[in-house]
């Protein structure tokens, strides 16, 4: 019951087409992509200030 195959995904792109139309869907996914960057490099910049601190004290 929690997995999604390949069906539901088809439904999922077709509604999303219905919704946003064909043009919008590469802005869309350029936004989630630069989004999903931004998170990567914070959760990068993070750890590493944790690692530095955890060297400091020491």
């Amino acid at each position: 019951m929690g997995r999604i195959g390949l069906t539901e995904i088809l439904i999922i792109v077709g509604i999303v087409l219905l919704l946003f139309g064909g043009k919008k869907i590469p802005e869309l996914m350029k936004g989630l992509g630069s989004g999903i960057k931004e998170f990567k490099n914070a959760a990068k910049d993070e750890q590493s200030a944790t690692t530095k601190k955890e060297e400091e004290t020491k």
